[in-house]
């Protein structure tokens, strides 16, 4: 967002690490009750943390901070140079961060947990699981049931409609009974945040949660988009002019122009999956990329997209902007690829290690920090470490 989900299989993949694998590292009761415990078990301290797996990392302005595996949380406020861990309240692996301010931020990750931070990502609590969020989509579902059988009284149970509504209705409760059943099993792939007190979250199977109180409450609105087959929603954007971007498994791709309340069905413009999503500076213009190194570009808010040779066939995971026009992408076996032109051509580098990387965000506009399987490294646009 696969050399990396081999390696690190044990840790459940990540975000941009094992989506295109994400139905084997994300079922399962033993999945769920190892979850329970990793969900209440605060991030052990590790003088290696800015050395092992990390899956995504922001720049705060003056702070780096970086998320991944067992819990990690680092930040830097030394442009890289050193790090220091984050004291965090659970120990699940961690696969996005996104700060609104340069105080209020929020990661996410597997067991659906979703964290906050008030303080520039020194500290950190828990506001939602997994657990809590199948909850929320029972009620939901429960009161859906209630809906249509109050109106199929009404129609005097002569709707042929409302009966098959209905019956999928009753299908949906037991589905969410069942995944209550087996427990916090969903992982959270990605977080966006409109304003402080309204974000949203998404993930495996379909998972979109949305908060209007900064995350006091999170409820389900998965609903609001067409995907009946519940694909994996792996990103999600806020574009330059306000809109939002989520892209996914099977090349789903959904756009809103009204803060996320409701959302439009976009034609794909290619059917395998997508990691990641790029806003760039022009509004509503945007790269979207994923397996194979396939990338595509829009300049309309997703209503229509372009392809872009990338120079590549590694899948591409992460990328960033310089502020300008210069852009890097970051992928599998060590690949890196870097735009002048605002997206339009790319030059394709490998990495020496020919390690997977997951995302990347500029310092200055010939340092960027790099994260992926080995941790966090410095390295110019092109890749090569400083």
């Amino acid at each position: 967002m696969n050399s990396i989900f081999h390696r690190c299989f044990g840790l459940l993949g990540g975000r941009k690490l094992a989506q295109a694998f994400i139905g084997a590292s994300v079922v399962g009761s033993s999945f769920s009750l190892q979850a329970t415990d990793v969900l209440n078990t605060p991030s052990y301290p590790s003088e290696l943390a800015s050395e092992y797996l990390l899956v995504d990392i922001e720049n705060l302005g003056q702070r780096l901070v970086a998320v991944g595996a067992r819990g990690h949380i680092i930040h830097s406020d030394s442009r890289g140079s050193s790090w220091q861990q984050a004291d965090v309240p659970v120990s699940v692996l961690l696969t996005a961060v996104d700060f609104v301010s340069s105080d209020k931020g929020w990661a996410v990750g597997h067991g659906g947990v979703i964290l906050h931070s008030n303080d520039g990502g020194l500290s950190w609590v828990k506001q939602f699981d997994g657990n809590q969020a199948n909850q929320s989509i029972i009620e939901q579902a429960e009161a859906y049931i209630a809906e249509l059988e109050f109106e199929l009284d009404e129609s005097g149970g002569s709707d042929e409609d409302l009966e098959y509504e209905l019956e999928d209705a009753q299908y949906a409760l037991e589905d969410a009974e069942l995944d209550a059943e087996i427990g916090a099993s969903k992982p959270f792939l990605d977080v966006a945040f409109l304003t402080d007190t309204h974000g949203f979250a998404v993930g495996a199977y379909g998972f979109l949660f949305e908060t209007t109180d900064g995350g006091r409450t999170w409820e389900n609105a998965g609903d609001r988009l067409d995907n009946l087959d519940r694909f994996h929603l792996n990103a999600i954007k806020v574009l330059e002019g306000g809109n939002l971007i989520i892209a996914g498994e099977a090349g789903v791709l959904f756009t809103s122009s009204d803060k996320g309340q409701s959302w439009d069905t976009v034609n794909s413009p290619y059917e395998g999956s997508f990691f990641g999503v790029l806003p760039l500076k022009d509004k509503n213009s945007a790269l979207v990329f994923g397996l194979r190194g396939n990338l595509f570009k829009t300049v309309n808010a997703g209503r229509s997209w372009s392809k872009v040779d990338s120079g590549t066939e590694s899948s591409l995971m992460g990328g960033a902007l310089d502020g300008n026009k210069q852009i890097s992408i970051t992928g599998n076996a060590g690949t890196v690829i870097v735009s002048n032109d605002g997206g339009e051509t790319f030059s394709s580098y490998s990495r020496a290690d020919r390690l997977g990387h997951t995302a990347m965000v500029y310092i200055t506009r010939d340092r960027l920090a790099l994260v992926g399987e080995s941790g966090v490294e410095l390295v110019s646009p092109s890749g090569k470490n400083l």
